[in-house]
């Protein structure tokens, strides 16, 4: 008793201490009581308030993120916050620099959607369970224990299944909401499991570079370890959607509102890589580690997510289903940035995230542009739409080329910085694992080919009789696209505007 109160000084000087560094993430506590209240005060009513206050309060978050960078710049690079709990460094602030843009791009989108604005309820606490989910996206970028790990998945995970159900009355979003829901919990238990074997193998959550957790790891039996070790892998590639933990992404894409697919499709699984990270960089900078290959292991991964769904999009016709599919494809060719361990692959890997998430919420709004204006979700109803719809149209051919990678889209040079880093390593190493998952990814780039240009194939190349439709169309969807189409092109010619203030 009385060591743990001399302790109590230390503990409350390192919170305070660690306040300074944690102010984007301040900030975004207070957005979310804001906007929690303001739903609460002003009920269905305040959709629009809610949605002015979350977009100038997120607004304010990324200028605190830069602040961090800055203050970062300045000190020692890198700091440890909450005892040990989370950590901050250069590529966790990129990271979350990423996914504060692509929020407020969605935060803007969301009331764009003619069947999510129609809700009976209103959308003000959409906004409210986003702010509260970017709250836990940003906790995840800096969790390096294992406890802050397991908590900030689940408080992304509750607000993603609040978000999935959300359009309760529809069938198909309510059973997408409990299939997600399923899939989430039996994740979210194999990962506790896994986490309670390596606390009780070394008595320690600590994740840090360094720690005796991984010391202690190393001297027990390398099969048990490689056991909890893949059990924590289940949790967090839940959320990367990975095979073979994919099941529930093409019918929770295909069920949800779809500017909460756009949701689902970019924010929680760019967190999700930034925890990946956090978590296999002590493993792989331990020089005695030599039990579970971390390289090896996602390799493979990443090499049979690319083949299984991107071979799997061919087959598909539903456009979400189909770009839920190239989703996870994208998700194993990021892989490869990763099982490079090292610094250029980190930052293909921000790179590749950042237009990879420009690029599928772009396809997705046009998609639901389509979906207004025509009420269509099949890609075979495209058919002679491009000469009726030409800028939309155009747009959507412009974002598929990057998603695909063809030059002079920012798509190709977030591929050529992903092959360069992985070639550079395997020069050094000549790890046939990385030749093979460079060997994969050019393969499923020309297969990708084959399912993307089905829609630029219905839209310009087939004809139809086109009868004017009665449906709501929106314009703000297609000046978003328009703008995201000429923001691909810009940082496909010119990376450097964007590294440069990342």
């Amino acid at each position: 008793m009385h060591y743990l109160i001399h302790d109590i000084p230390k503990q409350l000087s390192d919170v305070l201490g660690s306040l300074q560094y944690f102010t984007p993430e301040i900030y975004l506590t207070a957005l979310f009581i804001v906007v929690l209240l303001t739903d609460l005060f002003f009920g269905k009513a305040s959709t629009w308030l809610c949605r002015s206050i979350a977009l100038i309060g997120m607004a304010l978050v990324l200028v605190m993120d830069y602040d961090q960078k800055f203050l970062m710049l300045k000190g020692t690079g890198s700091q440890y916050l909450f005892g040990n709990t989370l950590w901050l460094h250069g590529p966790a602030i990129k990271f979350k620099i990423v996914v504060d843009i692509l929020t407020f791009i969605l935060l803007l989108y969301f009331t764009w959607d003619n069947k999510l604005k129609a809700h009976k309820k209103g959308l003000s606490d959409l906004y409210t369970i986003v702010i509260g989910s970017v709250l836990g996206l940003h906790l995840m970028i800096m969790a390096v224990n294992l406890l802050s790990i397991y908590l900030a998945i689940e408080m992304v995970s509750i607000a993603s299944y609040l978000l999935v159900a959300y359009k309760s009355e529809r069938v198909v979003s309510t059973e997408a909401g409990l299939k997600y829901v399923l899939f989430g919990v039996a994740s979210s238990a194999v990962m506790l499991y896994g986490i309670s074997l390596i606390y009780a193998f070394t008595g320690s959550l600590n994740l840090t570079v360094g720690s005796q957790m991984i010391v202690q790891l190393a001297q027990v039996n390398p099969l048990s370890v490689s056991f909890a070790l893949v059990l924590v892998l289940v949790g967090i590639g839940f959320k990367l959607s990975f095979v073979p933990i994919h099941f529930w992404v093409p019918d929770v894409y295909e069920g949800a509102a779809t500017p909460v697919t756009a949701y689902l499709s970019a924010l929680p699984k760019i967190a999700a890589f930034a925890l990946l990270v956090n978590f296999v960089t002590p493993f792989a900078f331990y020089k005695d580690w030599h039990g579970f290959d971390f390289r090896l292991v996602l390799a493979i991964i990443g090499i049979i997510t690319m083949i299984a769904g991107n071979f799997t999009a061919v087959l598909q016709n539903n456009v979400k289903r189909m770009l839920a599919y190239s989703g996870i494809g994208h998700t194993g060719f990021a892989l490869m940035a990763l099982v490079t361990f090292t610094p250029e692959g980190l930052s293909a890997l921000i790179y590749y995230l950042l237009v990879y998430g420009l690029g599928i919420i772009a396809a997705l709004a046009l998609a639901n542009y389509f979906e207004n204006a025509e009420g269509i979700t099949d890609v075979r109803d495209y058919k002679g739409l491009g000469f009726k719809y030409p800028l939309a149209s155009v747009c959507f051919v412009v974002v598929l080329v990057s998603l695909t990678g063809i030059p002079v889209s920012a798509g190709f040079t977030g591929k050529l910085f992903v092959f360069s880093a992985a070639y550079s390593v395997y020069q050094h190493t000549k790890d046939v694992w990385l030749l093979a998952m460079l060997g994969t990814g050019a393969l499923t780039t020309v297969v990708a080919l084959f399912y993307y240009i089905k829609i630029p194939l219905n839209l310009f190349l087939k004809r139809t009789e086109l009868i004017i439709s009665e449906n709501k169309w929106s314009v703000k969807l297609v000046i978003l696209s328009v703008i995201i189409a000429i923001a691909l092109i810009i940082f496909g010619i010119f990376p450097d505007l964007l590294i440069k203030y990342m």
